[in-house]
């Protein structure tokens, strides 16, 4: 037995971060994508089916709810036994759903076939971080292009979804089935041959954190809630309070979620080279002077350079939760994946209607403003983690 305290394993792959993760990080990619489909669709089912807002906010609920609820049981699932084939059901099921959302007649058939999608992509989060950690080894940066993945497929959506459904209606949601089957086709002949491949296993020791694990949990719910916030209302934020064009409040989203990418990215660098609490803490402090630059600033073409540094700073802890998730539960990967990866992501989300209330209240300024004091409840959080300390057999 060889005992270390490395996270992952003891077998060192001196192949490139991206020759390792470039499946899996395309995988997540396309996955997330269909998260991202069901907002970019919505205002079209409002606009085509007169549905109510009321209405409009069930068919996000049934894709939140679907991709949230059943994520600790997959991950319990994905823990007992291999399953190589979830993650690949997993994305073809997400495509499938959210694509043949906009043929079907009736909004309880949508509203189920939301529900599918969002099951697909709570099905593909466990077993695929379970995996890709398998292949990142001890690398954060080659996790981070895994957690990568998933921002860019959400950042993608609206960016190629609106141009097909304003060219052919909701029917053009089925012209996003094929990536879907396509991708999970080729996730899983990878998965043969990796595992037609494997030698040996690295066997993950030592004793299951379970509160250390809680408030990694805590503080992946807060991070998720400050960038679910950003991501709903700095367009409107744009739009009513710095007295922009549509479009250049739409740019601010977009330079928001570009530098959530980029951070991602970051995040996984700054951990190979400090360690992954280190990370944590600088992207938690780092944050509060980003988000309140943000907010103070006049000029809405100087702010894009902000939104862009915020959404770096709420971004590089994100990779580092889902790998630290895993060294703290060393025999239940796939568990801490798919509450790390995917619950904690869904649960943040639902904050953001109580942000809600206070945009109705006293407008979008406000939201911004208190989204500038959430971080520090996420240093808080991080600072009394300790550090992972695991054991591997070879």
């Amino acid at each position: 037995m060889v005992q270390t305290d490395v996270d992952a394993t003891t077998v060192v792959d001196r192949t490139s971060p991206w020759k390792r993760m470039r499946y899996w990080m395309i995988a997540h990619a396309v996955d997330d994508f269909y998260q991202g489909l069901v907002p970019a669709s919505i205002p079209f089912f409002v606009l085509e089916r007169h549905y109510s807002y009321v209405a409009a906010s069930g068919l996000a609920l049934a894709a939140t709810l679907g991709s949230s609820l059943p994520q600790p049981v997959l991950g319990v699932l994905a823990d007992r036994w291999r399953l190589l084939w979830l993650a690949p059901a997993g994305v073809a099921v997400a495509g499938l759903g959210a694509g043949l959302s906009g043929l079907a007649p009736t909004y309880p058939a949508v509203w189920i076939l939301l529900l599918l999608s969002g099951i697909g992509v709570a099905a593909f989060h466990p077993s695929a971080g379970r995996d890709a950690r398998r292949d990142a080894g001890n690398s954060a940066t080659a996790m981070s292009l895994f957690a990568a993945g998933g921002s860019i497929g959400f950042f993608l959506a609206p960016a190629l979804a609106t141009p097909a459904l304003v060219a052919f209606g909701l029917g053009g949601t089925a012209l996003f089935i094929p990536p879907a089957v396509l991708m999970g086709f080729i996730l899983w002949r990878y998965q043969q041959r990796q595992a037609a491949a494997s030698r040996a296993t690295a066997v993950r020791e030592g004793k299951d954190r379970w509160i250390p694990f809680l408030v990694l949990t805590a503080a992946a719910v807060v991070r998720s809630a400050l960038a679910a916030g950003m991501s709903t209302f700095i367009a409107l934020y744009w739009i009513r309070s710095l007295g922009s064009s549509p479009a250049l409040g739409g740019g601010a989203l977009a330079a928001f979620l570009g530098g959530g990418v980029l951070g991602t990215l970051l995040g996984g660098r700054i951990a190979d080279r400090l360690g992954m609490l280190r990370t944590l803490h600088i992207g938690s402090v780092a944050v509060l002077p980003a988000l309140v630059a943000l907010r103070m600033v006049p000029d809405p073409l100087i702010g894009l350079v902000l939104a862009v540094l915020a959404g770096v700073t709420v971004n590089i802890p994100f990779a580092v939760l889902v790998a630290l998730g895993q060294d703290y539960l060393p025999s239940r990967p796939g568990t801490a994946a798919g509450v790390t990866l995917g619950l904690a992501v869904s649960v943040g989300g639902l904050f953001v209607p109580l942000l809600g209330m206070i945009a109705d209240r006293h407008g979008p300024p406000a939201v911004l403003t208190v989204l500038c004091v959430v971080p520090v409840v996420a240093i808080g959080l991080t600072l009394v983690l300790p550090a992972p300390g695991q054991q591997v057999r070879t």
